[in-house]
């Protein structure tokens, strides 16, 4: 049985705990199943959990129900990513409000160094079409992750144009990943399987319920390094999924339309607002998030420098290996805290040896 995977299920269940606090939980204990052996007055002593929520937890004791889920997933072959699992999306797992557990079947890394999600409004029109194409034409062979919500519109014209220019894609789900909302896309869901996969927190047997898309969309804004919004109106799905890119700190990019087009509104908005940077161009996109850096050759020896800490060297060490890394990526391969990573990251700029790029990126200088 595997325990991390069952109490990371069970606790997603528990009533008044919700996303927020079972990440402060997690991130307290360290693992699901030692929530659950707590004892009462140590639950509450956790700020922002109190009675109501500890107790909730030491009365839970049913785990038929994540048991069965758990025997589901391993019939289907639906990977369980529970917040502490290695393949757990790390940019994800840095945003306050981070699933405890999420179900995944497909083939993607979900750790890729680069990730974009792009949205948009389920009435596209010919403009936002031949937008999102574009885009992901000038993306091919970059090995880049496009992540959607699998809506019609925009969502299923990124989706497709990704699978045509060789790119994975990821759909993430307001529902269970057994069905497939809306039904029209079953077959493409079938195709991104296998070059690339389906996403959800929500456990088998989940219907596409109005409240589950906005939960929905924080995971399309969260798990990617930029987010696009190709044509919105001034409300929607997608420019909720944009403030909460925005509110994550990620890179946020808004194509701008007529002043007089309903479905650009939204866009032009979050421009006005200054919350979006202009997206002009495909090069022009590439440019602003730093994916046009041509790769720099590099000695194969290991850089010393001898003046720098253990840890200064490790993170050296790593950007070595790559063109450029995202900072989540130095928190989970180099192990250590963000407080350690952001103090090595800040004397290394300061002594010129590493760059920081747009999109949370560094490179050696």
């Amino acid at each position: 049985m595997d325990e991390a995977s069952l109490y990371a299920i069970a606790l997603s269940m528990v009533p008044e705990i919700g996303s927020i606090r079972a990440k402060l939980l997690l991130d307290h204990f360290g693992n699901a199943a030692d929530i659950f052996k707590a004892k009462r007055k140590t639950l509450e002593a956790i700020e922002g959990i109190g009675t109501t929520v500890a107790q909730s937890i030491v009365n839970w004791k049913d785990l038929a129900f994540a048991e069965a889920e758990l025997q589901l997933c391993t019939e289907h072959d639906i990977t369980i990513l529970h917040y502490h699992h290695p393949d757990y999306p790390s940019r994800l797992r840095h945003c306050y409000d981070a699933p405890a557990v999420l179900f995944y079947k497909g083939n993607a890394d979900l750790n890729k160094q680069k990730i974009i999600s792009i949205i948009g409004t389920r009435n596209n029109t010919n403009y936002g079409k031949a937008i999102t194409e574009e885009l992901l034409e000038a993306l091919q062979g970059m090995d880049v992750l496009v992540v959607s919500g699998l809506a019609f519109g925009i969502d299923i014209i990124a989706h497709k144009a990704a699978l045509e220019n060789q790119l994975e894609t990821v759909g993430v789900l307001a529902h269970g990943i057994d069905s497939i909302y809306p039904s029209q896309h079953k077959s493409l869901a079938k195709e991104m399987i296998a070059h690339g996969g389906l996403l959800t927190e929500f456990p088998q047997g989940t219907k596409a319920d109005r409240h589950n898309f906005p939960r929905r969309n924080r995971i399309v804004a969260g798990m990617a390094d930029a987010t696009i919004v190709i044509e919105t109106a001034e409300k929607g799905g997608s420019m909720i999924t944009a403030e909460l890119a925005w509110t994550y700190n990620r890179d946020l990019f808004a194509v701008p339309g007529k002043i007089s087009d309903s479905k650009s509104a939204g866009c032009n908005q979050l421009i006005r607002q200054q919350k979006a940077q202009i997206y002009t161009s495909p090069k022009q996109f590439l440019k602003d998030i730093g994916w046009l850096n041509k790769p720099v050759k590099r000695q194969s020896q290991r850089l010393l420098f001898p003046e720098l800490s253990e840890t200064e060297q490790q993170i050296v060490d790593l950007l070595q290996k790559a063109d450029s890394l995202h900072i989540d990526l130095l928190y989970q391969q180099s192990g250590l805290s963000s407080s350690a990573v952001a103090a090595a990251m800040l004397n290394l700029e300061m002594q010129n040896i590493v760059l920081s790029l747009p999109g949370k990126m560094f490179k050696l200088a």
